[in-house]
């Protein structure tokens, strides 16, 4: 083998290796953003159970407000984990085109950038989705902490 040949065959490879620490990258965030749809998913079920058990007309509208909050949430992370697999798709698809392009004689052009590029935007668009629903979460503790304080002093008052 010609000593050009395996420098090219490193190129290949080092090529393809890039789309891989994108897709470790993107495999962290949609294992955050999966396990952040169960908690939403849960909080949202026992809202459901309060809501069911209140027979107070204020109790009912707060539950409702919240599950509305947790309704949005889910599916910013919906979305998010979207836009994941889409990033995912991308990179494997940028490593395929990469080793095909070497294969094929340089035949897919700006193929390989593109889909890295696309993968890199999805990725990107998903982060701001995570971080909206990050800031909604915390909205909604800060609401539901209210409610809380509202609720205990209307029960007694502090003099």
């Amino acid at each position: 083998m010609p000593p050009n040949a395996s420098l090219a065959h490193y190129a290949i490879l080092t090529a393809m290796l890039a789309p891989a620490f994108f897709l470790t990258a993107t495999a962290a965030l949609l294992g955050s953003a999966n396990a952040r749809l169960s908690r939403i998913i849960d909080r949202a079920r026992s809202l459901l159970k309060d809501l069911a058990a209140s027979e107070d007309a204020e109790e009912r509208t707060m539950l409702e407000k919240r599950i509305v909050v947790q309704r949005r949430r889910s599916l910013l992370i919906l979305r998010a984990s979207q836009l994941l697999y889409v990033a995912i798709s991308c990179f494997v698809a940028t490593s395929l085109l990469v080793a095909g392009d070497s294969f094929f004689n340089h035949v897919f052009g700006p193929w390989p950038t593109i889909m890295a590029v696309l993968g890199v935007l999805s990725m990107f668009s998903s982060s701001l989705l995570l971080a909206s629903e990050a800031s909604l979460a915390v909205r909604a503790v800060n609401d539901e902490m209210d409610d809380a304080h509202r609720f205990a002093n209307r029960r007694s008052p502090l003099i």
